[in-house]
């Protein structure tokens, strides 16, 4: 278990965790959250005193929550490329409680408390309980329903965002900012979106508070963190010389882009590498499309073909020019982004996915695929079609999710599906029997394709025919024709 004594080539906070005030609190305490945003507020600390310190919460897991609290709220973040291994302790982390051992009362408490400037999560799109295909908060959803019954006891994101902004209304507190760092475009104006909507739903009066005083400033975050295995833990158990469960492995390349758009304060993050800017969305897309696209492209064709990392993939020559000619001829076209060199950009990320010294897995990123392909590869997708130029690699990858859900992979092996909408998709594989009737099943799902996709005879023609390919030449081959073809 982590310690105050680490040996001396590891960098350590040179700052008094006494003085940090507990001025924000991030709701998703994950790796990505633990490597990134939580370092650079880190980084700030040590490098100007800044007096920003965390409540973390989880939500649902609560292992994390007490293994921070008895490492006395500190945890090791291992940037690694190749042989090099950077190996920092965190130590910004003033709080942390689990909303289900704790109590959500507890965190809507302190989320109330009157020195909170900001609220930010790393909770993943499903959390948002929103329709990826519009944006609109889903008023079906069961956590949502339920909010909208019981206000005061939430069970969705959205919900407990309200409640605590209601409590801070009634006490007279300003308000706080809420910060999206989720994969999603324009994530402050979804998160508001759905905040707002459901105050609708419970008081209209709240709901107009909320738009009148509350900020929500959309960021786009950049880096990659795996899973942590074995493997890594064992890693930092070597360096560090003890074990840290909350530990986390990730490449070196950090990127923060944040909107400069908070109502009561922020920390001065641009100090410690991000960037402050007043529109995101241009560097949200280019991430988005460019680094996201690509990933899922590789992540379910990757999987089927065999590659369990994308390293793995990278090592494939097909399917690395396949994901560079993705970014460069299908995505980068779609872009409007002011002052980036796109062709650099993309060796970046190319470069980035053949780091060996970090694993990260094919499945892991095929997670939640519903939640991801409207803004990955279906907005895309519909630009190409408004001016008549080539998708084929985006429909191959929508065929490769296809595939992939389908739920049994090229050697006859079980696909465990992880994802918010696994038993609607299990029931359209259990009732199609042809190729076709299982494409067109799939894109019968308005949540995910819309209603305008379903009907654009070019984008179902090319979709069925490598859905066909897929399943009766394999990944790799129908990865290689397609290159052929694109």
């Amino acid at each position: 278990m982590l310690s105050s004594e680490y040996p001396g080539n590891i960098i350590r906070p040179d700052y008094d965790r006494s003085k940090l005030r507990t001025r924000m609190v991030h709701i998703g305490f994950g790796a990505f959250h633990r490597a990134h945003q939580a370092l650079c507020t880190d980084k700030l600390a040590s490098a100007h005193q800044s007096d920003w310190g965390y409540c973390e919460v989880n939500l649902n897991s609560g292992e994390l929550i007490q293994a921070l609290k008895q490492q006395n709220y500190c945890y090791s973040v291992a940037e690694m490329a190749d042989e090099q291994i950077l190996l920092r302790v965190v130590g910004v982390i003033t709080a942390a409680l689990h909303g289900r051992s704790d109590g959500i009362d507890a965190v809507i408490d302190a989320m109330s408390q009157p020195d909170i400037a900001i609220v930010s999560m790393t909770v993943t799109e499903k959390a948002y309980c929103h329709e990826p295909s519009s944006g609109r908060l889903n008023l079906t959803h069961p956590a949502i329903a339920h909010d909208i019954a019981h206000p005061d006891a939430p069970d969705s994101l959205p919900g407990l965002i309200v409640a605590a902004l209601r409590r801070r209304r009634e006490r007279g507190l300003p308000p706080f900012s809420v910060m999206s760092c989720d994969n999603m475009p324009e994530n402050g104006h979804v998160t508001r979106n759905v905040v707002i909507a459901l105050a609708k739903q419970q008081d209209t009066d709240l709901a107009d508070w909320i738009g009148e005083n509350v900020t929500f400033p959309s960021t786009m975050v950049d880096r990659i963190v795996p899973a942590m295995t074995g493997e890594t833990h064992a890693v930092l158990r070597d360096r560090l010389g003890c074990n840290d469960p909350v530990g986390v492995a990730c490449e070196p390349f950090f990127q923060w882009v944040i909107e400069d758009n908070f109502v009561s304060g922020r920390p001065a993050w641009e100090k410690a590498g991000a960037e402050l800017v007043s529109d995101v969305l241009p560097y949200e897309e280019m991430k988005l499309r460019m680094l996201n696209g690509s990933h899922s492209f590789l992540a379910y064709l990757g999987n089927l073909a065999g590659y369990q990392h994308i390293s793995d993939c990278m090592a494939d020559t097909h399917f690395r020019t396949a994901a560079r000619k993705l970014m460069m001829a299908e995505q980068a076209p779609t872009l409007h982004t002011p002052d980036v060199d796109l062709a650099a950009y993309a060796d970046s990320l190319i470069a980035r996915y053949e780091n060996r010294a970090i694993k990260h897995r094919t499945a892991q990123i095929a997670n939640d695929g519903s939640q991801k392909l409207p803004q990955r590869w279906l907005d895309s997708i519909r630009w190409h079609l408004r001016n008549g130029s080539d998708f084929t690699l985006l429909a191959l990858g929508v065929a490769g999710w296809m595939r992939y859900v389908s739920g049994v992979d090229e050697r006859g092996e079980p696909i465990e599906i992880n994802d918010p909408m696994r038993d609607r998709l299990a029931q359209i594989v259990a009732e199609t029997s042809s190729n076709q009737s299982r494409v067109a099943g799939l894109l019968a799902v308005n949540a995910i394709f819309g209603e305008d996709l379903p009907t654009e005879g070019k984008f179902v023609a090319r979709v069925n025919d490598f859905y066909q390919q897929l399943t009766t030449l394999g990944a790799k081959e129908t990865v290689k024709q397609a290159l052929s073809a694109a």
